[in-house]
Parts: structure tokens; sequence; C-alpha cells
């Protein structure tokens, strides 16, 4: 069964190079409709009802986030298409099947098709487009989704106890004493979790959940967490840290 999709860029030489990569290379896809501004994409998938729309944000008007107030109820799955990698690290990475940087690398746009295909059919899509808008709505996101095998795994910010570099790869330790290690830098979840406050990058090797703090011994710059762990904290991110500990109410003095 074809995927249909909607295509939304206000250049127009976007759409027809996606719409070009997409017919040669992804046969799959059938496209229904392109739009270039938000008001023209939501006439476009009330009317084709497509299950993939390829969207880029920096529009004019309406970005590409604001699509999603337009709906009551999002039946169709999104692919964000951009030039600017700082989007990718707040909405991406949470809800959207994927996103593709400008110029479209053909691999990638594969890839993210392919994906596209397992999840339409899945049952959670409403549930996690509606995370994304609530998180647009509030900007705040309370969830990451992880890579595993065969889909993500949504995991609560306020689970992840501590963070810890392992090359270029992540190791993610959650309250529940269990693990995970995502392919992804340390740098990249610091920047995801930047509006968090109660995350603190103790080390370059080392972020925390400052909420599973049990002992902070100044002495030894490190601190102890609730599973026993010690954290180094280094000693040009002390001061930073203290300070921290002040702004969320939990050092006295």
């Amino acid at each position: 069964m074809p995927v249909k999709a909607i295509l939304v860029d206000d250049e127009e030489r976007g759409r027809s190079s996606l719409a070009a990569l997409l017919n040669q290379f992804c046969p799959e896809v059938e496209i229904t409709a392109m739009a270039a501004n938000v008001p023209e994409a939501v006439l476009a998938i009330n009317s084709k009802k497509p299950n993939l729309v390829f969207l880029d944000i920096e529009m004019p008007e309406y970005n590409g986030f604001e699509l999603l107030n337009f709906f009551r109820e999002v039946d169709f799955e999104i692919i964000f298409v951009t030039a600017y990698n700082e989007y990718v690290l707040k909405a991406f990475e949470v809800s959207a099947i994927d996103y593709l940087l400008k110029p479209v690398d053909i691999d990638k746009l594969r890839s993210a098709v392919q994906k596209a295909e397992k999840i339409i059919s899945r049952f959670d899509q409403n549930n996690r487009i509606e995370i994304l808008k609530d998180s647009l709505r509030t900007n705040q996101f309370n969830k990451i989704a992880l890579p595993v095998a065969g889909g993500l795994l949504f995991v609560e910010t306020n689970d992840i106890m501590y963070l810890e570099a392992e090359g270029a790869y992540t190791q993610l330790w959650l309250k529940n004493a269990s693990k995970m290690v995502v392919s992804k830098k340390l740098k990249f979840f610091e920047d995801v979790l930047a509006d968090k406050p109660y995350f603190f990058r103790s080390h370059r090797s080392f972020i925390v959940n400052i909420n599973f703090i049990k002992k902070y011994i100044k002495a030894e710059n490190s601190i102890l967490l609730d599973n026993g762990k010690t954290v180094t904290i280094s000693r040009d991110r002390k001061t930073e840290f203290e300070a921290q500990l002040k702004d969320n109410n939990l050092l006295v003095g």
C-alpha cells in the first residue's frame, strides 16, 4: 500500500527537489499535494488525508510547528525538513518520525521513509503527536524518545538519574536501576536537557539529575547519588554547581 504524502515548503525549489528525490528513490511514496505555507497545508491535509507530511519549519506567517494547532486530532505522521539543525534537539527526537537536514541526503531520506512505513499503522500515532503538541504549547519537553530495537522508547526526563559519556555513545542510568546505551554524544543530551534546571553537567563525562543527589562531598569535589554512584565535579564547575543548588532551593546557607 503506498504512503500518501504531502510536501510543505515555502520554497518552490525545496518542494520540487524533494519531490524528485521521492519519485526516484522512494517509489512507495505517492505525493498527493504540495503546499507553500501552513494554511495551504491545512487545506491539502483535510482534502487529501495523507499518511505522511514532509514539513519545513521556517516559513512565513506560521512556522511548521504551528501546523499541529490546526487539528484537533492528528492522523498523519511527520518528517521535518529543515536547514536549521538547532530545531532538531527540542522537538524532532521527541515525537516526529525523523528529520532531514537540507540538502536532503538520499540514504537518510530512504531511512526516514522506511521508518514511516513501519510506524504509520501503529496504534501509538496519536499519542506521540499529542506529546509533541503538548510540548510545543508549554515549551516543556518532559519525555525524550530513545532508539531501541523495533522503535522508540519514551523516557520521562525526571526518571533519568545521570548520564555518562562513553566515546561516541552515552549511557543513561534510570531511577529503576536500568541502563541504556544510546548512539549520541553527551553534548547532544546536554543541549536537549538545557531547559531542565535539575540537570547539571558536572564533568566532561557526566550529567547528573540533582534530584538524585544523596551527598555532596565538597572536599573531594564529588557527588554521591542515590544508587551509590560517585560522580566527579570539575573544579571549574564547582561554583556553578553550588549556585544551581541554591537556585533549586537545595542548598541552605
